[in-house]
């Protein structure tokens, strides 16, 4: 086969190895082109002991990981335990890199990324940051201007609530600060879902007047007044979601004439100023952006994720199911809302067919929208191989 996952809950390292190497090199054998390496704080201080180990027994031509609150493997969550996860694909020559930033006065300068990569040419990053040391919205600011053809898909480390408290795996060593990546070779057949968890409730509206992160006018009229019109208006459920979570989308596609799910980049409203009838957002949106309120909650995720996955479109490049995905939930997804364990690994599982899963909970999930990367927030981004 040319994909495997594996996961271990065992608190000792030395037999959470076993366990999934084992079952690995049962089922994919040695020497893997990519080996994706996700671990939770308890298994951190054994990281020592555990990359060498898998380094030894699997040899992959690549490796990256990273440390997570939790993971997932097969249609299985681990979340607040200790666990490794471990996925191994036969992908081609990827690349494995060190990203970094570093500002200098008012420019952030990225570091890592290979020339040309993604300029004339599409290209797929498997992205791991750490978010209190990797600036990783410049980073895709950057690539929007200068590399139009890369797609990122990934996330932000999760296992420590501080600086330096999260590692990255860059084969056998190991960082606290910066961002690893795995470049997939050009003939790698990938597709990316990006399954947001909301729905679109009421009309869309061009924004008319905007300061920062505040918006004033929505169509020519108070943000405010919009917002309490599409409540009073809103069915006992709609109004229950609304409760549960209101967020605003953003259009993707500027050029778009109709906008359905998945058309829209979700930002949280941070709060509401009566006296100037504008909603504070979390972006900088400008005049002109279409935009349209959004629900959110435990069904309507669930909804989400399942639509998406289903609508997933292949072209003449796919042949058949997936036979693996990588998974960047966030963190407080899981059990946090959907009341439950497993429910993302378990959809993605299921609906791809019993493909090899991998993944991480994470503090910001990485992945496309519009052809364009985009920093989410409450996403599960999933990074799909034919």
């Amino acid at each position: 086969m040319r994909f495997a996952s594996a996961l271990s809950e065992h608190p000792l390292a030395t037999h959470a190895v076993g366990e999934v190497v084992g079952d690995l090199l049962d089922r994919i054998g040695p020497s893997p082109d990519l080996v994706v390496v996700f671990v939770t704080g308890p298994l951190v201080g054994a990281l020592d002991d555990i990359l060498p180990a898998i380094q030894a027994l699997l040899t992959p031509s690549a490796m990256i990981g990273t440390s997570a609150v939790g993971v997932l493997g097969g249609a299985r969550e681990a979340e607040d335990v200790a666990a490794l996860s471990v996925w191994a694909g036969n992908v081609g020559s990827a690349e494995a890199v060190r990203l970094t930033t570093s500002r200098l006065g008012g420019s952030v300068t990225v570091e890592g990324l290979p020339d040309g990569l993604g300029v004339d040419e599409p290209a797929t990053l498997i992205l791991l940051a750490d978010p209190f040391s990797f600036q990783t919205d410049e980073l895709l600011a950057q690539v929007a201007a200068e590399r139009p053809h890369l797609s990122i898909v990934g996330g932000l480390a999760s296992s420590a609530r501080g600086p330096n408290g999260n590692r990255m795996i860059l084969d056998d060593d190991v960082f606290t600060n910066g961002a690893v990546g795995a470049i997939l070779p050009p003939d790698a057949v990938t597709n990316s879902v990006v399954s947001q968890g909301c729905r679109p409730v009421g009309d869309p509206f061009t924004i008319t007047k905007v300061k920062g992160n505040r918006i004033f006018e929505l169509g020519g009229r108070p943000a405010i007044e919009r917002l309490e019109e599409l409540v009073a208006a809103a069915s006992d459920e709609e109004k229950r979601a609304l409760s549960a979570g209101l967020h605003i989308g953003l259009v993707a596609n500027p050029n778009s004439l109709e906008f359905a799910r998945g058309d829209f980049v979700i930002r949280s409203v941070l709060g509401v100023d009566r006296s100037t009838g504008a909603l504070a957002i979390g972006d900088y949106p400008e005049v002109g952006d279409v935009v349209q309120f959004q629900a959110r909650d435990a069904d309507t995720a669930s909804e989400d994720l399942g639509q998406m996955l289903h609508d997933a479109t292949p072209d003449d490049r796919f042949d058949g199911s997936p036979q693996a995905a990588l998974v960047f939930t966030c963190n407080g997804r899981g059990t946090h809302l959907f009341g439950e364990p497993h429910h993302d690994a378990s959809t993605v599982h299921e609906l791809t067919g019993g493909a090899e899963v991998a993944g991480m909970f994470c503090a910001g999930e990485i992945g496309p929208i519009g052809g364009r990367n985009h920093m989410h927030g409450f996403t599960a981004s999933t990074l799909m191989f034919y």
